[in-house]
């Protein structure tokens, strides 16, 4: 995948509602599990969205909470208090 970006979680039950969110925002990125870990690629751009994840769970995320089970990314990184996006900025 040319330009593609990554985003990788320990699979555990507070990073399931995290890996929905993400699927269900960037229908083209490809989740693929292995037995501690969730990784999920995109081309181009991946985002993380603080709303897609409250819907989820049901009570207020800080996106923050994301590194807690962060493993590694693939990408530049653009974080706001309502984004987390991953992409590559071309020089």
């Amino acid at each position: 995948m040319k330009d593609a970006v990554f985003i990788a979680f320990q699979a555990n039950d507070e990073t399931r509602p995290i890996i929905e969110a993400i699927s269900s925002d960037n229908p083209e990125a490809v989740v693929t599990k292995y037995p501690a870990m969730i990784k999920v690629d995109a081309p181009g751009r991946l985002v993380v969205r603080r709303l897609s994840i409250e819907d989820i769970i049901g009570r207020d995320f800080d996106l923050r909470e994301l590194h807690v089970n962060l493993i590694s990314i693939s990408g530049n990184i653009e974080e706001s208090d309502d984004e987390f996006v991953l992409c590559w900025h071309n020089a």
